[in-house]
């Protein structure tokens, strides 16, 4: 498969707030990595490791500090139209209805009425919303509130999905299930996906791969391959192969606590 992403030797680091050296922090001390189209990868590390700092700078939100990012073969100088972003603050309009929260990104393009229209209905039935296009975001749970913002995206068509913890606010029962309504809508549209997250449960039950990152100053420390049969059910995660891809995760993330690396903030 050709490469969607490519991250070529990318360093952040942020200056203090004066712009003075001496405090400044180093974020990201090189990132290289390759997404191919179509595939799901997983960014997963510990707290402060700088996960949506590198997801930002694919997106073309921040600026690295040296090194590129190429989508397609075109480097990122900014955000990018083949590309589309869902944060766990789920930033949709609360004076819009679901339908017209999903029509937003279009009508900043300018897409005609009826197609901005006709693309909004496919995603929200796409992600099992129809029936409530004319409700309010504080009408409707904070499930279905980010599949709104998954449906907000898609409706964009973008080549690229970056998602940064999107289901990071959800109690651990309404996660599992957006999981598993992540992979059924990914295997409809077969998007490529970055996922940033905290959870190695999560980066399993999603992920092709999962990209490791060290402690602050990072590195993508480890790739990690997920051969676990598509689709994946929850039954899956209990599998021989998901406990030695845990353990080994683990056993990574416990060598940066013993070079007391890991940042809890």
């Amino acid at each position: 498969m050709s490469a969607a992403i490519e991250v070529r030797a990318v360093a952040k680091i942020f200056a203090d707030a004066e712009g003075e050296s001496g405090g400044a922090v180093e974020a990201i001390r090189r990132a290289d990595l390759s997404v191919a189209t179509g595939e799901f990868v997983s960014l997963l590390g510990p707290s402060g490791c700088g996960k949506s700092t590198l997801l930002d700078i694919i997106g073309g939100l921040e600026t690295p500090t040296s090194g590129e990012v190429v989508i397609e073969g075109e480097i990122v100088r900014g955000p990018h139209r083949k590309m589309a972003m869902v944060f766990q603050p789920m930033s949709l309009f609360p004076w819009r209805t679901a339908l017209n929260n999903v029509e937003f990104g279009l009508e900043l393009r300018g897409t005609d009425a009826e197609l901005r229209r006709k693309t909004a209905l496919a995603m929200i039935e796409l992600v099992g919303l129809k029936g409530f296009e004319r409700k309010y975001p504080s009408q409707l749970s904070g499930g279905m509130k980010q599949r709104l913002a998954i449906a907000r995206a898609l409706a964009l068509d973008p080549d690229i999905l970056l998602m940064d913890e999107p289901f990071g606010s959800l109690d651990e029962q309404s996660r599992r299930l957006m999981g598993l309504e992540l992979l059924r809508i990914w295997d409809r549209t077969r998007k490529t996906i970055v996922f940033v997250t905290h959870s190695i449960e999560e980066a399993i039950q999603l992920s092709d791969r999962i990209l490791l990152m060290s402690a602050r100053p990072s590195v993508i420390r480890e790739e990690i391959s997920v051969p676990l049969p598509r689709p994946r059910s929850m039954e899956s995660l209990t599998s021989d192969v998901a406990k030695d891809i845990e353990r080994r995760i683990w056993a990574a993330l416990m060598q940066d606590v013993s070079a007391g690396g890991i940042d809890a903030a």
